[in-house]
């Protein structure tokens, strides 16, 4: 496996009807997550590879931190891991934000100088 490209080759893998192996996943020693390295240990935990506690202790993360890995992957897909929209509470269009801003009720009159 490439290690620039080694995770890319692993959802390949997935997408063409292969086997995901513990070979496939990100190394143990691992520092530095981008979002399709989370995906790819959500994709063997869900495939049942590997417990989500033997997840945690291999890539020593909280089952805290997994959980928010899963849902924001299951809320909105490979872009909810990102650092960023971690970081950010992901939000999005659903969390408590209306889909309609409406005008203030009457305008407000600016002179100039206030």
């Amino acid at each position: 496996m490439d290690s620039k490209t080694g995770s890319f080759e692993c959802a390949d893998r997935i997408l063409a009807g292969g086997v995901l192996t513990l070979a496939d996943l990100p190394p143990k020693t691992l520092k530095r997550w981008v979002a399709r390295r989370k995906a790819d240990v959500i994709a063997a935990v869900e495939g049942g590879l590997l417990p989500d506690s033997e997840a945690c202790a291999r890539y020593n993360i909280s089952r805290e931190e997994f959980s928010a890995w899963l849902t924001a992957f299951k809320q909105d897909g490979l872009s909810g891991l990102r650092a960023k929209a971690m970081a950010h509470g992901r939000r999005t269009k659903r969390d408590n934000r209306p889909d309609v801003f409406h005008a203030a009720p009457e305008p407000v009159l600016h002179t100039g100088l206030d």
